[in-house]
């Protein structure tokens, strides 16, 4: 209730100012920060794909995973079938909670800590998106700090250059609903704001054995004001994001005979497993643009983000509460055992599927549940400078930017100990605050990069370099009986330990692109790729020489792109996480030596013919990709036994996509069908661990009651797939069931 009072406050505040005249004009600052239009990006040496509002419009899907797999060279790992925190990569790069590609809202770093704990906890809602983009190939330097698959960036609603807004209202089936509202003006004095609103709400397609809901409860707001006086060279905007999360969603999956016979079944050792978070982000812009020849722009961020997942870790069969009691029989080595038909410790491969589904009684102390509470915080200023000139025959645009960045992660978690009897799970012990992790991390980096794009005739040279410097730190404390745990009880006689290091890393790329003609571009391109490593002492950071080659067409009512690329890795970075659902320590890092991953991007779209008033849009993509371990690693708890030539986990090697569209003045019809190869799960690739191969269709209509009024429908996963199509972080994961939504849309 305050911050909605907060909101209403600076919406008045905002209309007071604008008094009653308004004026249709641009917008205040660009957005679309890093490819401009879409008919600018014809010239980007190397891939790159913008999704308008119109792409977006077509299904208004509310899950990132199915919008991202129109993108060539993109892929996901599904795990809860929202999309509330997507496992998506780039070319290769691990798909774990999207902490190897850069992810941007606005063009500014929007993961809760993306250097010191760049697992994306937080993602923002995709209903409330009104572009994105993908960038990849030597570009990418400009967006870091993960340089090898490239960047993701998100574009929230801009201010309107006069009154306009939406409200849009849709109902399906787990007793969904969806309202996404926004409104915003400008007046002649140039001050503007938008107002926006998004709620969500399911009860989830899983059953739990004990009951309850398997669903989400999403509330976000965004509030921007901006001030761009006509005939002025200055522009100056604010805006506030503030979201909320509760989510029933948990980390275990199911064994493969219980996903045969029933795939959107949950446990009832998972009954209580549920995720609250609460993120708020700050950007406040600045752009001056004296003349066509030069453009400055300058912004400080901030986002704060609070997550407390609450999920079952383990199983002690003997209620001895021994932390290596539980991690030895981690739901992974459980749900594995139940697969094999082996025992763990004295129960049966029976017994413990009886503990999964709640009908087995157990000792005191023998579940284990943890308090994952973190607390993030992410900070910065960035700048540019864009100077465009000529020299001689050669013109110039020169980019120049620099970003100061801090952010930290602050763990303070507590494992509590459960039993189940008659069906449900009893509270034993509560724990100490602490037990579970009280380690506090920390990273300061600096990035500059300085990026010319050298247009001569039929040819475009763009050069450019990236540098970070990389300081990363730890600290961990004990937890002691009788002593406080809060951060600022912390102290230094119960301090555990504290590790630092320290990263800085050149990044060169240089891209050619070649116009034979105002259709064709052919282009090339090589850059230094880079991730930044963890903490852990003796880890190499992860390096990789990237090449791509390609051509795009383009004519009045078609275009295609193709591209080949290699990524060939100095070392490939494994980081030990919950979600990566390994047996290994927590934060530990692994190096996975050598390895190199090779592609075939290919995408096309074109209106196919007309009839009548109706007009047929087609769009297809194809993703060829291997990717190949180089060298044999010895046993690790991260990759496992690996051989050289042993698949990259999570590499399917064949993905595709295809939409064909009807469209009228009043009315469109949609189809879209998308599918991905089956992949392993693990180097070894053995038995239990595979995920099958997909083909899933959407279908999508409205039609327009009058100029304001849209009516919609939209029918997910059309023919029903339920394949395995993640088995992380433990056991076997479905798509979304099939599901139906209708809604209504005005214009404002």
């Amino acid at each position: 209730m305050p911050r909605t009072i907060a909101l209403s406050t600076c919406l008045l505040g905002a209309l007071s100012l604008l008094g009653p005249a308004w004026a249709e004009q641009s917008q205040f600052i660009e957005e679309v920060l890093i490819l401009g239009e879409a008919e600018e990006s014809k010239d980007v040496p190397g891939a790159a794909h913008l999704l308008d509002v119109a792409d977006l419009e077509r299904f208004a899907h509310t899950d990132i995973q199915r919008i991202v797999r129109q993108v060539p060279g993109v892929y996901v790992q599904v795990e809860d079938g929202y999309g509330l925190r997507p496992n998506i990569g780039i070319r290769g790069v691990a798909t774990e909670r999207s902490s190897r590609i850069t992810l941007l809202e606005d063009n500014v770093p929007i993961a809760p800590a993306p250097y010191s704990a760049p697992s994306a906890y937080y993602f923002p809602t995709i209903g409330r998106i009104s572009a994105i983009e993908v960038l990849t190939g030597p570009s990418a330097i400009t967006q870091g700090p993960y340089t090898i698959g490239g960047a993701l960036n998100m574009l929230s609603t801009p201010i309107p250059g006069r009154a306009l807004g939406s409200f849009r209202l849709e109902s399906g089936q787990d007793n969904t609903w969806r309202l996404h509202a926004h409104f915003g003006t400008r007046n002649e004095a140039g001050f503007g704001f938008l107002l926006e609103t998004h709620r969500w709400q399911s009860s989830g397609y899983q059953g739990i054995d004990r009951g309850g809901d398997s669903g989400l409860d999403v509330t976000d707001h965004t509030l921007k004001l901006g001030y761009a006086p006509n005939n002025s060279d200055h522009a100056i905007e604010l805006k506030y994001q503030d979201a909320l999360q509760d989510s029933q969603q948990s980390y275990l999956g199911l064994t493969d005979v219980d996903f045969q016979s029933h795939p959107l079944r949950r446990y009832g050792v998972s009954a209580l497993d549920q995720i609250r978070t609460d993120h708020q982000q700050i950007i406040l812009r600045y752009q001056w643009s004296p003349g066509i020849s030069l453009k400055t722009s300058f912004a400080y961020y901030q986002n704060r983000h609070e997550r407390d997942w609450f999920k079952t870790e383990g199983l002690d069969p003997d209620g001895s509460e021994s932390a290596e009691s539980f991690q030895r029989s981690s739901w992974s080595t459980v749900l594995d055992a139940v697969n094999k038909g082996n025992s763990v410790a004295h129960l049966g491969p029976g017994d413990l599927h009886s503990i999964l589904a709640g009908t087995f009684d157990t000792p005191p102390g023998s579940i284990q549940l943890r308090s994952n509470a973190r607390e993030y915080l992410s900070r910065g200023v960035q700048g540019s400078l864009r100077k465009s000139f000529s020299v001689g025959a050669a013109k110039h645009r020169l980019s120049v930017g620099i970003r100061l960045h801090e952010d930290e992660e602050d763990r303070l978690q507590r494992n509590s100990t459960y039993s189940q009897q008659s069906g449900q799970l009893v509270l034993d012990d509560v724990g100490q605050l602490g037990n579970a992790g009280n380690r506090v991390q920390t990273a300061r980096a600096l990035a500059l990069y300085l990026f010319n794009e050298i247009e001569l005739g039929q040819w475009q040279l763009t050069p450019g370099v990236r540098y970070e410097d990389i300081e990363k730190r730890r600290t961990r404390w004990e937890i002691r009986p009788g002593r406080s745990s809060h951060p600022s009880s912390r102290l230094e006689d119960n301090l555990r330990d504290q590790r630092r290091n320290r990263t800085r890393v050149w990044l060169p790329g240089l891209g050619v692109v070649f116009d034979p003609s105002d259709h064709l571009s052919l282009f090339a391109g090589v850059h230094k790729g880079f991730t930044a490593p963890t903490n852990a002492p003796g880890v190499k950071e992860e390096q990789a020489w990237n090449y791509e080659l390609g051509a795009r067409l383009e004519t009045a009512r078609a275009r295609a792109e193709a591209v080949w690329f290699l990524s060939d890795y100095d070392n490939l970075l494994g980081v030990c996480t919950a979600s990566s659902g390994t047996d290994c320590m927590i934060g530990d890092a692994f190096n996975g030596d050598a390895a190199l991953v090779t592609g075939l991007e290919l995408q096309a779209g074109a209106k196919l013919f007309r009839l009548g008033a109706w007009r047929f849009p087609v769009e297809i993509s194809y993703t060829y990709l291997n990717g190949e371990f180089e060298t044999d690693i010895a046993d690790t708890d991260f990759f496992g036994d690996v051989r050289a030539r042993d698949p990259i986990p999570y590499l399917s090697e064949h993905q595709a996509y295809l939409m064909i569209g009807a469209e009228q003045a009043r009315a469109a019809l949609y189809l879209s069908a998308s599918y991905v190869g089956d992949a392993c799960t693990r180097a070894a690739c053995g038995t239990f661990e595979r995920i099958d191969d997909t083909l899933v269709l959407d279908f999508a209509g409205s039609y327009f009651v009058g100029e304001r009024l849209s009516l919609f429908a939209r029918l997910e996963n059309l023919t029903r797939e339920l394949e395995i199509v993640g088995r992380q972080p433990y056991g076997a994961r479905p798509n979304k069931d099939r599901t139906a939504t209708i809604g209504l849309r005005i214009e404002i």
